[in-house]
């Protein structure tokens, strides 16, 4: 495909703030102006969504950032409705740039008579015409092959490794990286190896989806700094309970590290009453005002990395790259020093 001159961005509702900070880390990057394209997502009275582009768009490399988060539905329907617009439009390639992939927690059927409808959303976006998927941290990696098209799966662990050096510098010998279940394990690994620290499981039971009846800690966490290492945080009653069992087994301290903050209902209100003494966040999913309020809740930023990962798909170069901490460290320039 011939090069356009620049990557051109758009955005639906769900996170502009993202957005914006994205257009200007790829303005940074490039030493020229990259814009969100003027659009209008709306709805009409009735719910419906209506979009409509006001520049022109044909032959044109397309970038769609929009994380499929609550309002799911809404937010994936304007993905799709923005996906259609621009491909009637004569867009050269579409991307759909997903920050938070929503229906990943439905990958496999899990019981009699249940659907998979993290393959039903690939099926749409794909019908509608998108190209390409860059996302972070899917729930599972196998739902990379629920698509017939590029999926880049980057990851939120290098960015959680550099805030470790950074804020646990004095204390890296005292860390260990903490699994919340069995599943988790890969990825817990992945951070724990990045930091050279040892690896503990928090196993659990449940007896009904969202309630945890039981939970044991295998490893010794004996006056151990706990990060416990997940890729969602919804109510956050797993997490809290988590990290009340490693104390109770000798922790020191418990710290959290999760992708991305969903913070359903009570969320907020039981991590602030939690005895972790942080939660650490990306901006994948927007914040609350609640979220960002609370004390011992963090915040760390995606737009550096997802401008990268675009840069490179448009300039056709690696985007694995990025999974390296030699790569990654300059695009987080100033933000971190762990020296």
């Amino acid at each position: 495909m011939a090069q356009t001159s620049e990557p051109k961005l758009i955005s639906g509702n769900a996170n502009m703030p993202l957005a914006k900070a994205i257009a200007r880390r790829m303005s940074l990057h490039r030493g020229v102006n990259v814009g969100l394209v003027n659009a209008r997502v709306e709805r009409f009275n009735d719910s419906e969504v209506f979009v409509e582009v006001f520049e022109n768009v044909r032959g044109e490399d397309m970038f769609i950032i929009q994380p499929t988060s609550n309002p799911a539905n809404d937010n994936l329907m304007e993905l799709l409705v923005m996906a259609d617009a621009l491909r009637r439009s004569s867009a050269a390639r579409v991307t759909a740039v997903l920050p938070y992939f929503g229906y990943a927690r439905q990958d496999r059927r899990t019981k009699a008579r249940t659907p998979i409808t993290a393959k039903l959303v690939a099926n749409m976006m794909v019908g509608t015409g998108i190209e390409r998927i860059l996302t972070m941290d899917l729930h599972a990696a196998q739902i990379q092959g629920f698509f017939d098209i590029p999926v880049d799966n980057l990851y939120a662990s290098p960015v959680f490794a550099l805030d470790i050096k950074n804020e646990f510098k004095d204390r890296m010998d005292e860390l260990m990286v903490i699994s919340p279940d069995v599943g988790g394990v890969a990825r817990a690994r992945e951070l724990a190896k990045r930091i050279n620290s040892p690896l503990a499981i928090v196993d659990k039971r449940r007896e009904k989806a969202g309630e945890v009846s039981e939970m044991t800690v295998i490893g010794d966490v004996t006056d151990k700094v706990c990060l416990i290492v997940d890729d969602i945080c919804d109510t956050a009653g797993t997490l809290c309970k988590a990290a009340e069992v490693l104390l109770e087994a000798g922790a020191k301290e418990v710290h959290s590290y999760i992708s991305h903050g969903v913070m359903s209902g009570p969320a907020v209100q039981r991590i602030k009453d939690s005895v972790m003494k942080s939660l650490v966040i990306t901006d994948s999913i927007q914040p609350t005002d609640a979220v960002k309020q609370a004390e011992n809740i963090r915040i760390v930023p995606t737009a550096p990395i997802f401008a990268q990962a675009i840069l490179n798909i448009w300039n056709g170069t690696s985007v694995s790259s990025l999974f390296d901490a030699e790569s990654l460290e300059p695009i987080y320039d100033g933000m971190y020093n762990p020296s």
